[in-house]
């Protein structure tokens, strides 16, 4: 709920020179503002929450696009040094195409069901799950009414492909992953609806067809694999994660436990016939993300973003996972490729205790070499490497955790106007909002900023799917997100929505973001290296002026004893708001207060409450007078004139809304 804004009394009573309101209704007001004082704290929020909110509004036409149905599901596809975004949705292909400063546009491929019979509405349809750019064109893949399929876009022309078993689930539920590499393609979906419901990963279209033995995975959910080239061509992986069911069944251990495996890229199979068909070099290490200090552990992987290094080297590879825990707490913790490598070539398996056959489990082998069958015995039943794979940095923790609950991740290396590299994290959570972090590329865990919290659409709805535009020189760094209802494009520099002048600027701690000409611009659209802070704990120390501009002073006429709100908005929620009168404090919001408004009260209005009120925000160092306001008193004969008209426009206001406003404040 947001209360009344500075300068309006309160709904209950005039603002007239009249005895004080009847208890009853001084009551009901102490009691709405307890309320709605409590959804606040209740959604309380530390420093390492998002330090303001933002509502991407955008243009109309132009960033925000309807579907014209509801899509339940959908996926996305960004074609590369292009403006244009592909969206998988319900029995059609989307083409959306976002110039910087026109209208949108969208074409719709339509790609319905071609079979005639299903067994009700819902298998009818013709999910799009899967959109990738090939030689031929643009291959869409989905259900097809229980009939997975493919077909070739090629120039707004649909070319059927006929039934295509793992490149789409039998429903836009199931759990499923495809990774394409080269004419190689791996999945993780079953290729019969109704046997074979073990999950495996395959290889379904290469030199053989592979697929994981059904007792090295407990009920395994799939995030993300990978192919890494590595020195030598016969030695390349393929790396996926995932999490399954724990083995250990002890009630107090946890439901879940997240994993990375491994698989020769160039395994043929085995030599007997039980392991012919079989991936033959599988094997799988624990991914651990937990903060001993404070004794929280992050079992169930949610997603995995992969940075590359700049300069190519493959075990600089950055693994960023999003983890949470049963209370739905989340963490996020960097590994590197390096180190997930290291644990699969030198840790023993876990539960053999003999010595390793040779050549050792999960080697790759020169020149297509057939794994023997011993070895691939020894790790078929012992899939597990004792060691574990722990997080970058000294202290091997989380990069940070939080309260919210975070469900995808991607990630964003810029250089900042000054030079300096930056890994910005772009994270969803159920909230149907986007948390925006900035961590420093060359320290670690030096200065981690939970930059902003954004709503991508005009309304909180939950996020469908997202991806991320950052290629140099085709228009402005894009995140392109969608809902059931529409496609929106989230510019990386929303620098406009920071106030409080250089000082507001650089306390954002945004790397897109400087203070050029008066102005808080984005560093992509200036011509000339803006002024940025590298300084993170006093970063508006930087500006020109030592102290950000005073507020304004604004004057409001009131009548003795006559109740009234003085209002200030909290911008940063990690600054501490408060309403000083004279010397005193009169009121104060931490920053566990996430309500919009920081409210002083005044119930009674005396002679001594006359005067000025100042809201003043302090953020560490950072001091800031938010607002200025002067209460004068009210002339008498006008207060006489209008008391009949307020009294009674108060009562049916306040009448009329209390109970609309305690319903939205129990529901919030």
């Amino acid at each position: 709920m947001t209360p009344p804004p500075p300068g309006r009394a309160a709904p209950s009573a005039p603002r007239a020179r009249v005895p004080g309101p009847p208890a009853r209704s001084v009551l009901l007001l102490r009691l709405l503002l307890l309320l709605w004082a409590a959804a606040a704290s209740a959604q309380g929020h530390s420093r390492s929450g998002p330090r303001i909110f933002a509502v991407w509004k955008g243009h109309v036409g132009q960033d925000r696009v309807d579907f014209g149905q509801t899509e339940p599901h959908t996926v996305l596809f960004h074609e590369p040094g292009s403006s244009s975004v592909w969206v998988g949705g319900r029995g059609k292909v989307y083409l959306f195409d976002f110039p910087e400063g026109k209208n949108a546009s969208v074409r719709t491929v339509n790609i319905g069901s071609t079979k005639g019979s299903c067994l009700d509405k819902r298998d009818c349809e013709n999910y799009i799950t899967l959109l990738e750019r090939r030689s031929e064109g643009l291959l869409a893949c989905g259900t097809n009414a229980r009939h997975p399929s493919c077909w070739n876009l090629v120039n707004d022309t649909v070319v059927p492909l006929g039934e295509m078993r793992g490149y789409a689930p039998f429903s836009p539920d199931e759990n499923s992953l495809v990774l394409f590499e080269g004419d190689e393609v791996y999945s993780t979906i079953r290729k019969q609806e109704y046997n074979g419901k073990i999950p495996r990963f395959r290889r379904i279209r290469g030199e053989s067809e592979l697929y994981t033995s059904d007792t090295v995975m407990q009920n395994p959910q799939f995030i993300k694999a990978t192919i890494v080239h590595q020195d030598q061509a016969y030695d390349d992986k393929i790396y996926y994660f995932f999490r399954e069911d724990n083995p250990d069944k002890n009630p107090e251990a946890p439901l879940n436990v997240s994993r990375v495996a491994q698989l020769c890229r160039g395994d043929q199979g085995g030599e007997s016939s039980l392991s012919v068909s079989k991936w033959n070099t599988f094997l799988k290490a624990m991914l651990v993300c937990s903060d001993a200090a404070t004794n929280k552990n992050f079992n169930r992987l949610q997603d995995v973003f992969l940075l590359p290094d700049p300069s190519g080297q493959w075990r600089d590879t950055r693994v960023y996972g999003v983890f949470s825990n049963p209370w739905n707490y989340s963490a996020v913790c960097v590994y590197s490729l390096g180190d997930i490598d290291k644990v699969f070539r030198t840790s023993s398996l876990k539960g053999y205790h003999s010595s390793l056959p040779n050549p050792r489990p999960g080697k790759c082998l020169p020149d297509q070499q057939p794994i023997p069958t011993e070895t691939f015995q020894v790790a078929d039943r012992h899939p597990e490497v004792a060691q574990r794979v722990e997080p970058m940095g000294p202290l091997k923790t989380p990069l940070f955790h939080s309260k919210y609950h975070y469900q995808k991740v991607v990630v964003h290396r810029m250089q900042a106007s000054h030079g300096e590299t930056y890994h910005v994290l772009y994270l969803t959570t159920d909230r149907g909002t986007i948390h925006k972090v900035v961590e420093p590329g060359e320290q670690e865990h030096s200065f981690i900023f939970n930059i902003m919290e954004i709503q991508p659409f005009r309304r909180r709805v939950s996020l469908r799917a997202w991806t991320l535009r950052t290629e140099y020189g085709v228009g402005p760094r894009k995140l392109y997100v969608s809902s059931q209802w529409e496609v929106s494009q989230v510019p990386l520099d929303l620098c406009e929505v920071y106030g409080g002048g250089c000082h507001g600027c650089l306390m954002s701690r945004d790397p897109y973001c400087g203070w050029d000409q008066g102005r808080c611009v984005s560093i992509y659209s200036s011509q000339r290296s803006v002024l940025q802070s590298i300084n993170p704990v006093e970063p508006h120390k930087e500006c020109p002026n030592p102290k950000p501009d005073k507020a304004p002073l604004q004057k409001v006429s009131l009548a003795p004893n006559s109740r009234y709100y003085l209002s200030c908005p909290m911008e940063s929620r990690h600054a501490t708001y408060s309403w000083r009168h004279k010397e005193n404090v009169e009121q104060s919001c931490e920053p566990g207060h996430q309500s919009p408004n920081c409210i002083l009260f005044i119930e009674n209005l005396t002679a001594q409450q006359y005067g000025h009120y100042f809201c003043e925000a302090q953020e560490g160092s950072y001091f800031r007078e938010a607002q200025h306001w002067q209460l004068l008193p009210e002339d008498g004969i006008m207060a006489e004139h209008l008391l009949g008209h307020a009294c009674a426009l108060a009562a049916s206001l306040w009448l009329g809304v209390l109970p609309t406003l305690t319903l939205g404040l129990l529901v919030h």
